[in-house]
């Protein structure tokens, strides 16, 4: 049989699609939910790092299915948002036909892949029947009071033109144009409470079954911390100030309100003003990952606040890093006792005053961050610092000045966006009612078709669609123009998949509580603290609305590897080193691409393509076939039915853990040991194993020994310990080893004709029986002596250099 893999691939993917094999049903057995995180259609289409990505969710897919699992395996679009509409204004098509056009190619590319989707539960967040849902959801998040509206300091992306939420600027920069330096306005927009989520958002990490890392992270980023909140008088108004360290209260020498605090100029003096407004002016950034990094920068406001604790007058500066809405915006500093403030402190000349002392390790200058004894701190000097903060609290309390509070990181999500592709927001502004909802009747609001792309929000342009009646009063009203963040759009998908069709409800909440929640979900580091914050926050929200009855999105998450470019880079279009898939399936094969990437290095390792890699993989492909071409019945020997068992073992646990190189390596070694005749059983449980990574090759192979039914249905084989035999192994070992000294060898003084052995006499057996083994592996003519063997050939007196478990070796 000629491997011709083009044809014989197109051949079992329209068999697959034709007998929906890998379509889902409810109440088949027990369920099992494979997601990988839906894709955004780029123009360019998939790169081999998505080729990657997906193939490792199929891999897990098939293996789940072939176990008897009912698995679900969906495939959606994320279409809506930012790079689309972007490269609709450059290509000068409407962001809807570039969609569709990268839509159908992604497709073409994935069933080219052979990926086992379930094509029958595909949607785009494009769709008005898919955001409609979106809209629903925001309805409802506004009758709870999780929706809102206020000013708000805010991150802008001059390229993008529109706002960024926190999690999106990155060193100060755009997360999509890293030449893209962030500024801050001051805007109404929408925002959603997922602060009122935040300790059910960390308790719920407890029960996760996620990399230890992704769950540091999220707890970071929520970042609870337990402290007290103190009321320093500013002009007579009370502004209450969070703090980790009541211990250190008289030591605060200066105050530091945030440069995109909303009430700031309510507190610089005339006399002050240029300079703050000269200052602001160099402010580009307020995400909270950047704060602890910035160069730290202030101007004196002018005004002052009095310390609860002993009136002193604090001067109050402005500053660059804190952050509006972290407490009340505004911190106080005690440079003796926090290095950020010490620095400060120092930079502008201002006060440092020591009420902590205690012993610093080495010879370390600056700010003393431990714990001592209190000192010039009024009536508590002397006591232990971590007993004062309770006693200093428990003051403040008494006083009215100040109370136990927890704090936390994690702020609310701003989803505003003033862009046009993403789902309408559905409000209505009414000069008589203020701000009305859009009845749920009358959702979807559509996108207008006819907009105009330019220096402001598309949406404004459309005077038709903006203008409307107030469904309250039935006056003159005008639509919110701004679109949802499409993070929204990506917050719940997972769920419609159960349902994708229902015109009449989100979803059939029968239908998604029997699949969900996801129990393996596959995708990049790069989510960890945004999509998978947000995904987990609309679970939390949609099963207190008692639509689904469970809390967390993902039992399981698997965070994939990286393939960069041949030069080291991440794929990308303007550095020219993209490499598009349907190019090396047309010369190599789906399967032997899918192999390749599969083994070239653990799943959750990044790595460079490199297409002299995948010619190994081409010619182990080839070489299974040629087995086939030839292939003869026989009966099992101990040797290989040990070997079998091993491997089964070995292959269902790597899968399992998401080690597929290690299966592959295992897969590589039983098929390598086969003698030339073996039983069917053998053969067909080894196609099984391999049919998860090459299922398109294992299909034609399966039908080819007389079977009928598909091989991606079939039961994967169990492996029997008791078959599984030691010695067999140890021996495998040696000849692994002898083989791997060959080849070094072979590698330093080059090619030779023959390969002489020496071994103890009590392994000569071992090397014997696995003669055939050890020439089919290093491609030489191999022989065997024990050391003791008076006709042994050894012109070099190799034989003395054998020891147990290593044979001396001679080459000529």
């Amino acid at each position: 049989m000629k491997h011709n893999f083009a044809k014989l691939e197109l051949k079992w993917q329209n068999k697959w699609e034709t007998a929906k094999i890998f379509h889902a049903k409810e109440g088949r057995g027990k369920k099992f939910y494979v997601l990988d995180m839906f894709p955004y259609p780029s123009g360019e289409g998939l790169h081999m790092g998505h080729a990657f990505v997906f193939s490792l969710g199929d891999v897990f897919a098939r293996f789940k299915r072939m176990q008897g699992f009912n698995v679900i395996y969906p495939i959606g679009y994320d279409s809506l948002g930012l790079p689309a509409e972007n490269a609709a204004i450059k290509s000068k098509v409407h962001p809807k036909t570039y969609t569709e056009k990268a839509i159908k190619n992604f497709m073409k590319q994935q069933k080219a892949m052979g990926w086992s989707y379930d094509w029958s539960r595909m949607f785009k967040t494009g769709d008005p029947e898919y955001y409609k849902w979106d809209q629903w959801i925001f309805l409802k998040m506004l009758e709870k009071g999780i929706a809102y509206k206020k000013k708000s300091a805010v991150n802008w992306c001059k390229k993008c033109k529109t706002v960024l939420a926190n999690e999106q600027v990155v060193n100060g920069k755009c997360w999509r144009h890293e030449d893209s330096q962030v500024e801050i306005k001051q805007l109404d927009q929408w925002f959603l409470r997922t602060t009122n989520y935040a300790e059910e958002l960390l308790k719920g990490l407890e029960k996760l079954d996620w990399p230890e890392r992704a769950k540091i992270m999220q707890k970071n980023w929520i970042g609870k911390s337990h402290g007290t909140e103190i009321k320093f008088k500013v002009n007579n108004e009370v502004w209450p100030v969070f703090t980790t360290r009541p211990d250190t209260i008289h030591g605060v020498t200066f105050m530091v309100i945030s440069a995109q605090h909303p009430k700031l100029f309510g507190l610089v003096t005339e006399k002050q003003k240029k300079d703050v407004e000269k200052f602001l002016k160099k402010i580009k950034s307020v995400s909270e990952k950047d704060a602890a990094d910035l160069d730290k920068q202030g101007v004196f406001t002018g005004a002052y606040a009095l310390n609860p604790v002993n009136d002193e007058r604090i001067p109050i500066w402005v500053g660059n890093f804190v952050l509006a809405d972290y407490g009340s915006g505004m911190v106080m500093a005690v440079p003796a006792h926090d290095q950020r403030d010490y620095e400060f402190a120092k930079k502008y000349n201002l006060k440092i005053k020591e009420v902590i002392r205690g012993e610093r390790l080495g010879d370390k200058t600056g700010a003393f961050e431990g714990e001592g004894v209190l000192v010039n701190s009024s009536k508590f000097t002397g006591g232990d610092s971590e007993k004062a903060k309770q006693k200093i609290t428990e003051y403040l309390s008494k006083k009215k000045l100040g109370k136990k509070q927890i704090q936390f990181k994690l702020k609310d999500w701003l989803i505003s966006r003033q862009r046009y592709w993403g789902a309408p927001i559905p409000i209505i502004y009414c000069d008589k009612c203020g701000i009305v909802a859009v009845p749920e009747k009358n959702l979807p609001i559509k996108l207008p078709e006819k907009v105009k792309f330019g220096k402001d929000n598309p949406l404004k342009t459309a005077k038709s669609w903006v203008s409307v009646k107030c469904p309250k009063c039935n006056a003159k009203a005008r639509r919110e123009t701004d679109t949802m963040d499409t993070f929204t759009n990506s917050s719940w998908y997972y769920l419609r998949y159960c349902d994708p069709k229902n015109k009449k409800k989100i979803f059939d909440s029968k239908k998604t509580n029997y699949w969900c929640p996801v129990d393996q979900y596959i995708g990049g580091p790069e989510h960890i603290t945004m999509h998978l914050i947000y995904i987990r926050f609309y679970t939390k929200f949609l099963k207190d609305l008692g639509i689904i009855n469970f809390d967390e999105p993902a039992k399981k998450y698997f965070t994939q590897g990286i393939v960069y470019g041949s030069d080291g880079f991440r794929m990308s279009k303007s550095r020219g080193n993209v490499i598009e898939p349907l190019g090396t399936i047309k010369k190599y094969g789906a399967d032997t691409l899918r192999l390749y990437l599969l083994s070239v290095a653990s799943p959750n390792s990044s790595f460079n393509w490199d297409e002299k890699g995948i010619q190994g993989s081409c010619k182990f492909v080839n070489k299974i076939v040629g087995y086939f071409n030839n292939l003869e019945f026989g009966k099992i020997d101990a040797r290989t039915e040990s070997k079998l068992n091993k491997t089964i073992k070995e292959v269902t646990e790597y899968i399992q853990n998401f080690k597929y190189n290690l299966a592959i390596i295992s897969l590589r070694n039983l098929f390598n040991s086969l003698p030339e005749k073996t039983s069917k059983e053998v053969i067909e449980k080894f196609l099984k194993l391999f049919s998860v990574f090459c299922p398109h090759i294992s299909e034609e192979l399966w039908h080819k020994l007389g079977n009928k039914k598909f091989i991606s249905l079939e039961k994967w084989p169990k492996f029997d310990s008791k078959k599984i035999n030691k010695e067999f192994e140890k021996q495998e070992e040696l000849v692994d080893k002898i083989v791997s000294d060959i080849i070094n060898i072979v590698r330093i003084v080059g090619k030779r004709k023959k390969v002489y052995v020496y071994t103890i006499p009590n392994e000569i057996k071992i090397y014997s029986d696995n003669l055939d083994l050890i020439q089919k592996r290093t491609g030489l003519d191999v022989m065997v002596y024990a050391v003791n063997d008076k006709l042994k050939y050894d012109p070099k007196n190799s034989a003395k250099k054998a020891k147990p478990n290593h044979p001396g070796i001679y080459l000529e």
